[in-house]
């Protein structure tokens, strides 16, 4: 999807599109896990950025949205648009921005 789509798509109503509660389990699973290999375990940086509450405060919503689906190209950053649906990544992205769970606190 272009990422127009993505914006359009996080300027649409998320929630309706909000991954059901199993697949929210396996997302943050994907982030702790995944993503947390390059961004820390904590998401407080490491070969990627910290994806922190604090450090992705002044991104967009849809531009947090789209990396994460379509990756950036020449970097590290892959697509992970084979993996995780527009919808999917658009969820992660709200859930970094209000500060992603604490593994302990992560749905069940």
């Amino acid at each position: 999807m272009p990422l127009l789509g993505l914006a359009l798509l996080a300027a649409s109503s998320a929630h309706a599109q909000a991954p059901d509660a199993a697949r929210q389990r396996e997302l943050v699973r994907m982030v702790r896990q995944d993503c947390g290999s390059c961004h820390g375990l904590y998401l407080t940086g490491g070969l990627g950025p910290a994806l922190t509450r604090e450090a992705l405060a002044d991104k967009p919503l849809d531009s947090l949205a789209a990396t994460i689906y379509g990756g950036r190209p020449g970097t590290p950053m892959a697509p992970w648009k084979a993996m995780l649906s527009e919808a999917d990544a658009l969820w992660i992205a709200e859930q970094l921005l209000a500060g992603f769970p604490e593994p302990s606190k992560a749905p069940r």
